[in-house]
């Protein structure tokens, strides 16, 4: 058991890793903008799940899956949140606003939970309204810092948590692999119009995939598995660890991409900044010591059923 968790944490700070320095793959993909990033995302995130599931041979899973119109309708509203997502936060990291970017990853937990207390209408600790209210706090002096609300921040953080909801919904029946697929299988239409669009038009640079460079057009092509692998790690790690020890290790993506903003595309940090972030980084501290007390009392409980 302790060789499974400890297989799983390795996947989970790979995943988390693999996400935090996205930024850098994306800063690699000039002059290409954000709009023909995100097609060439979803066209070769397509390819790699093919590869994927015909190495793993789950096609009769995939398909049988993809037969069920309730479970892809559900998908197709999955495909389009996290379309947003993708968007948002691709162009968010290629014109200096990483960090903003980071800020919406830091509060995606606080917002996944106050979307649990008003879609699922589940009960919160008293921990966790501590927890959303000094996020609250926070986004409110980051936006007097900005002189405007961090819409950036928001987007990303309420269009993730909206997309975790979704995936709940069908968490128990559709796999990571599979998922993935049905997600890009949607999404693929909508990213050629997109690159024949870009194309036509020259809108954004047009298309740079076959005019930067050989380089260029390997990185492009990775960005297949820099979409497919960290979700099928973190996926695999889900199985391993308790939820605690998933929750801790995913600071580690907002953290890198933080010091990717500060330190490789030195973006300003002024001291409202510093402020809202550390008000956040308080919530979050509060957030996960209650996890923590919470799966011990819980551990506590059922020791004694168990005996």
């Amino acid at each position: 058991m302790r060789s499974e968790a400890t297989v799983g944490v390795v996947q989970a700070v790979i995943a988390y890793g693999l996400w935090g320095l996205m930024p850098l793959l994306f800063a690699a993909m000039a002059p290409a903008g954000a709009f023909e990033i995100v097609a060439w995302r979803i066209v070769f995130g397509l390819g790699f799940c093919a590869v994927a599931i015909a190495v793993t041979r789950t096609w009769l899973r995939t398909r049988t899956l993809m037969a069920q119109r309730r479970v892809m309708g559900v998908m197709g509203i999955a495909a389009v949140l996290i379309l947003v997502n993708w968007t948002v936060y691709v162009a968010a990291t290629t014109t200096g606003h990483t960090v903003e970017a980071a800020l919406g990853y830091f509060i995606n937990p606080l917002v996944t939970i106050a979307l649990g207390v008003v879609v699922l209408r589940e009960r919160l600790r008293p921990a966790q309204w501590t927890a959303v209210g000094i996020s609250i706090v926070a986004v409110v002096v980051i936006a007097v810092g900005y002189g405007q609300m961090p819409w950036i921040s928001l987007a990303l953080a309420f269009s993730f948590g909206l997309y975790g909801l979704v995936k709940k919904r069908v968490g128990g029946t559709v796999d990571a692999l599979s998922g993935l697929t049905m997600e890009t299988v949607w999404l693929v239409p909508i990213a050629v119009v997109a690159l024949v669009v870009l194309g036509l038009t020259g809108v954004g640079g047009g298309v740079t995939f076959t005019s930067a460079g050989w380089l260029h057009l390997v990185i492009t092509v990775l960005t297949g598995p820099a979409t497919a692998v960290p979700l099928l790690l973190f996926a695999s790690s889900a199985r391993r660890v308790s939820l605690s020890t998933l929750g801790l290790t995913q600071y580690l993506a907002p953290v890198m991409q933080l010091l990717v903003g500060v330190v490789v595309q030195h973006e300003p940090m002024s001291p409202s900044r510093w402020v809202g972030f550390g008000i956040v980084w308080l919530a979050l501290v509060v957030l996960t010591v209650d996890s923590f007390t919470a799966a011990r009392a819980a551990r506590r409980t059922a020791a004694p059923a168990t005996v």
